[in-house]
């Protein structure tokens, strides 16, 4: 019984067995079932005719504000659509869509596909029956999403889900039906059953789609998979070789779910045998194990409509997943070695079951693979680098078991780079470690735990230390030892770390002005081990001194955070400033053996108020009016490792921010968590790195968010325990603070959408108190950076271990290069959210596309065939990752732009006229960027397409509406100066001329710029060169000018604007032209691709009239065979 719910009523047909989204047919209702839909029809007589028109204002818009829901479906999802069979099944017993029209109207209706396949029917309707009708012949194409002008610019429609939309475009002029269904699931049975229709007619008039080409390659490879476990040929075998071939072939699979389908079948036909059939087990087969989103996309993307061949997937890892340059022999090389089927293999063809591989392969997962290694300059100075750090390492579990020394190995096969040793005095005069408040403890047998001595810990730090990551390990040594003891330690330091222990070349002349300005860089320091811990001042000469100690040292690096912490104002600098005033520090002697050893000085708060006082006391904002790489007697932070607390950072990041981040960048700074007598949670480690904090210690034995943060981030540069800081830290001149709200200057924002599309067996929660097998699963997606970008999200909460989402959410990112998206699988239950899976990944190592998530554990344990299936998109994305990623951004609000590039008055008459002079050549570069993109977004626009959409795809389209009668492009393309311009024959219907129109100003858009683009640059590249030959005199300009105070804090203030926002224009007018040079590219392989003539004019053929972009283009187009 078909039954139709919705805003139109409800109707039954008889006859018919009612096929769902999820594939399944439905049974009879429920009598509850049935008084509801009774009574909601009598709602619905009650209403006129006209109320099928309907202004829909309770849909809304999907957001960050959204509340988690339920969704109780009555439909059974055990059987999955399978085949276009299914489809045309559902299509043709008709479902209720909301058709959209240009009067911002929305009418329901009730479609349906004739029985024949060769029309599309609706009702209710004014029109009569023939007018209300759509052959199938005359549809053009199908679009998913809402891109089409009914869809983008008209007010309701904006609150109708993306997901759901579709568009028919169909007759001479290109008109467009534009539909939105009642789910995700029903839009999708509709495009790939329409899609199949158009483009294999035939099979509307009697070829079965079960015949396709797709459809063979399955069961035939189904077949021989069961002719191996079926010994005896008699085309049976017993029930526990099918449920184990099926779990062989679709990893993943649970047993008791398949051995559960065939019960189901052999009570069906009241079998007395458990032997499996071949026909049974191809059926079991493709309903358990067939993922009805990857066969949507599989219709959607191929000609034979149920298979890839080689040049669908080049067409698919271009213009999808962002692969520049892939080849045909890429291609047949993935079919090779993805494709489970002879028959698939041979034909270079990749099947259903190939696709899904694929797709589940390493090769399709969200994390860039290029990140799998060292990709990151490693020759920078060693402030300018994230380093992971471990601070307590030890569980209750270690600590009792007495195996303190694994702790310290796991600690370095996960990549730190940082561990910190407490040494005390131990019995024989041998050191031992301290483990902190804990110390002490005894085994189950009430045995006490034996210490583990400082000689056998080191020995075990040597031995891993560069099996994970060959960059140097940096040991924070923390030790209360007597002078004796300090001796023999100094001794074990030396005998076992050998050459490998890093001792600065002259010791004593650490913070002397002409030693070593800057701090080495990892790649100097590969393999090396460099201690840090207190130094003796250097004019001692004696075998001992005295240092002090300062509380946060006595207790391991942690400063108390209720510390009373006073900054007296300093009225001259226009800012509140404190002196610190703490106790009067311990002292205590240390052995000059064992100071000479240490390469960095650890010190506290008082070191950075101390340096900060001498800075302040200097004639210059030393944070900004002298370079931070400067070597002047007040800038002596290099060669130092300093210790904050988590309050005093957070006063400094709210106080004295600009400061704060100076300091960074020559010296380290480490944030410790809490107390290890407090709790083992750890910090927020976004909260310190967007301070420019070096080192976030984590309690490593305590799982969670942050552990899992901390993993995304050091997987960016190959785990080897560095990861440069975002540029704006390293830069001699910024602005930049933590609180800041909006946009980072210089730095565009990003647009990241992420389409949650379905997730694959997911194991229960190991917390679950639920004794059935059935769980609620929802996604979380988590985006963590600077304020502005934190963002938190969730999909609707789904039924099964394999369930469909289909939600997509969007995240403006205004720092990309600190963000962090991270996914969160929960269960619903009725107590609680019950952990199920987790990953993070670094936006910049994010690859567009459809894309698995591999989902892991709460210990970051990989969870055995577990992810998320996902469909990625960036636009206004920066450079780096994959080609597509590099798109032109979409064209935003002008009055932020306006106020993104405008230049401040500095008011300082030689400096202001300097940048004066680079206004007009701002002004021209900005309006050649928008230009292009201006006219970008209306090319894809007119050709039906997102945003987000690459070159290649309009190419398509537009070959696709050139289409000369015998089915071939009534076009061709000429180079001329070495810009592609398309010539076509006579005269072409009108809505081609304006496609056409709008080509021809895109190709004139990214001419200019092209052309253009290298002259600008350098006259602003000159402006910013000159101001920054006169950074170093600003103080003495300002003095000239009269400033004082406030007055030269705001110069410098918009000096420093001026300078970034330059710099920023220069560096976004390089990679526009780089994008447009890759865009003109793209034009012609891809018109090469779909059939249209490429060819040179004579004018071009002459290299004497070629320009270098010409040449380039030229080259390029040659190099790939194109002319």
């Amino acid at each position: 019984m078909w039954q139709r719910q919705g805003c139109g009523g409800e109707r039954s047909r008889a006859g018919a067995q009612e096929l769902h989204p999820g594939g399944m047919s439905q049974t009879e209702p429920s009598s509850n079932q049935q008084d509801s839909e009774a009574l909601q029809q009598e709602r619905m007589k009650a209403v006129p005719r006209r109320s099928s028109i309907i202004k829909d204002h309770t849909v809304q818009k999907a957001g960050s504000g959204r509340k988690k829901t339920v969704s109780f479906s009555s439909m059974s999802s055990e059987k999955k659509v399978s085949s276009v069979a299914d489809c045309l099944a559902f299509m043709q017993g008709g479902c209720e869509l909301k058709k959209v029209r240009p009067n911002s109207r929305i009418y329901c209706r009730f479609y349906t596909l004739d029985p024949d396949s060769t029309c599309l029917c609706w009702e209710p309707s004014k029109k009569n029956s023939e007018r209300a009708r759509l052959q199938i012949s005359k549809i053009h194409e199908v679009r998913t999403g809402k891109t089409t002008d009914t869809f983008r610019h008209h007010g309701p429609a904006e609150q109708l889900p993306e997901e759901a939309a579709f568009s028919i475009i169909h007759g001479d002029g290109y008109q467009s039906l534009d539909l939105v269904a009642l789910s995700p699931d029903v839009a999708n049975i509709w495009v790939t059953g329409l899609c199949y229709l158009v483009t294999q007619p035939e099979h509307a008039h009697g070829g079965g789609p079960e015949d396709s080409l797709g459809s063979k390659i399955r069961y035939d490879w189904l077949a021989a998979e069961f002719g191996k476990s079926d010994e005896d040929g008699n085309g049976i075998v017993s029930e526990d070789t099918a449920v184990a071939t099926i779990c062989r072939l679709c990893p993943g699979t649970k047993e008791a779910k398949v051995r559960l389908k065939f019960k189901e079948m052999q009570r069906s036909k009241e079998k007395l045998t458990s032997h499996v059939t071949l026909e049974e087990f191809q059926e079991a087969y493709c309903e358990l194990c067939t993922r009805p989103e990857v066969y949507f996309l599989l219709v959607q993307l191929s000609q034979d409509r149920e298979c890839l061949h080689a040049q669908d997937l080049q067409l698919f890892l271009e213009t999808e997943q962002g692969v520049a340059h892939t080849t045909a022999e890429g291609c047949l090389a993935i079919v090779k070695q993805f494709e489970p089927s002879a028959l698939g293999r041979e034909q270079g063809i990749l099947s259903l079951d190939g696709l899904a591989r694929y797709l589940q392969s390493p090769e399709c997962h969200l994390f860039d693979p290029e990140h799998q290694h060292v990709c990151q300059n490693m020759s920078l100075p060693l402030p300018h680098y994230y380093i992971s750090a471990s601070y307590h390492y030890l569980s209750e579990d270690h600590l009792h078991r007495g195996d303190s020394l694994e702790g310290l190995m796991k600690a370095l096969q996960v990549g730190c780079r940082c561990l910190e040793l407490s040494v005390r005095d131990g019995p024989e005069n041998e050191p031992v470690l301290w483990l902190g408040h804990g110390s002490g403890l005894q085994n189950s047998d009430k045995t006490p735990t034996p210490p583990t001595t400082a000689c056998s810990a080191l020995e075990f730090v040597n031995k891993y230390a560069f099996l994970t990551s060959p960059y140097p390990l940096l040991i924070l040594l923390s030790h209360q030892c007597s002078s004796a003891q300090q001796q023999v330690l100094a001794e074990h330091l030396q005998r076992v770390f050998g050459t490998r222990l890093y001792i600065p070349a002259v010791p004593s002349a650490i913070g002397k002005v002409g030693f070593a300005a800057v701090l080495p860089s990892p790649e100097e320091l590969k393999g090396r081990v460099l201690l840090v811990g207190k130094k003796l001042p250097e004019e001692e000469e004696g075998s001992e001194g005295e240092v002090s100690e300062e509380e946060e040292d006595i207790l391991g690096g942690a400063p108390p955070d209720d510390r009373q912490m006073s900054f007296p104002e300093e009225e001259e600098m226009g800012v509140a400033l404190r002196n610190l005033s703490l106790q009067r520090p311990r002292h205590f002697h240390l052995r000059k053996e064992l100071s000479d050893l240490v390469a960095l000085r650890h010190s506290g708060i008082a070191y950075f108020c101390n340096h900060r006082a001498k800075q302040k006391r200097s004639t210059t904002p030393s944070s900004v009016l002298v370079s931070p790489n400067a070597t002047t007697p007040q800038n002596t932070t290099y060669w130092t490792l300093c210790s904050l607390g988590k309050v005093q950072a957070n006063r400094m990041a709210s106080e004295i921010p600009k400061d704060l981040v100076a300091f960074t960048q020559t010296a380290l700074i480490r944030v410790p968590p809490s107390l290890p007598h407090e709790d083992s949670s750890n910090l927020s480690l976004q909260e310190f790195w967007m301070l420019g904090c070096q080192l976030v210690a984590l309690n490593r034995q305590s799982p969670g968010a942050m552990l899992d943060l901390d993993r995304a981030r050091f997987t960016q540069n190959g785990g080897c325990g560095f990861v440069l800081c975002p540029t704006i830290f390293r830069e001699d001149v910024s602005n930049f603070t933590a609180n800041s709200q909006g946009f980072v200057p210089g730095m565009p924002a990003q647009t990241l959408r992420v389409k949650v599309i379905s997730a694959q067996n997911l194991p229960k929660p190991q917390g679950s108190d639920t004794k059935n097998n059935v769980i609620n699963p929802y996604v979380v997606l988590e985006m963590h950076g600077v304020p502005a970008d934190y963002a938190e999200q969730h999909t609707h909460t789904a039924g099964q271990d394999s369930p469909l989402f289909d939600e997509t959410f969007e995240f403006q990112v205004n720092m990309p290069e600190l963000a962090i998206l991270r996914f969160v699988v929960l269960d619903d239950s009725c107590t609680s959210d019950d952990f199920i899976g987790q990953y993070s990944v670094v936006f910049e190592c994010i690859q567009p596309g459809y894309r698995t998530v591999p989902l892991l554990g709460r210990e970051g344990d990989v969870l055995p065939c577990t992810s998320l299936f996902i469909h990625v998109t960036i636009t206004n994305r920066r450079g780096g990752g994959k080609a597509h990623a590099k798109s032109l951004s979409v064209l935003r609000g002008s009055h932020q732009d306006r106020e993104y590039v405008t230049l401040r008055n500095v008011g300082i008459k030689l400096l202001d006229d300097s940048f004066c002079a680079a206004k007009e050549s701002l002004t021209e570069a900005i309006e050649l960027r928008v230009n292009v993109q201006s006219a970008t977004v209306s090319l894809k626009e007119q050709c039906g397409l997102p945003p987000v959409a690459n070159m290649k795809q309009c190419i398509q389209i537009l070959a696709s509406r050139l289409q000369g009668p015998e089915g071939f492009p009534a076009a061709s393309l000429v180079l001329r100066d070495g810009y592609p311009y398309l010539d076509t024959p006579g005269n072409v219907p009108e809505g081609v001329h304006r496609l056409l129109t709008t080509y021809e100003a895109v190709i004139s858009a990214h001419k200019q710029l092209v052309e253009n683009a290298d002259g600008l640059q350098d006259q602003i590249s000159e402006v910013v060169k000159k101001g920054m030959e006169l950074h170093k005199d600003l103080a003495k300009l300002g003095q000239k000018e009269g400033m004082r105070g406030y007055r030269q804090c705001k110069a410098v203030e918009n000096f420093t604007w001026n300078i970034i926002i330059l710099k920023g224009q220069c560096d976004l007018l390089q990679r526009a032209k780089m994008v447009a040079l890759d865009s003109l590219q793209q034009i012609t392989l891809a018109a090469e691709a779909c059939g249209l003539k490429v060819t040179l004019d004579s004018f071009c053929m002459s290299s004497q009239h070629s320009s270098y972009s010409s040449q380039y283009l030229l080259g390029n187009a040659q190099e790939n065979g194109c002319v």
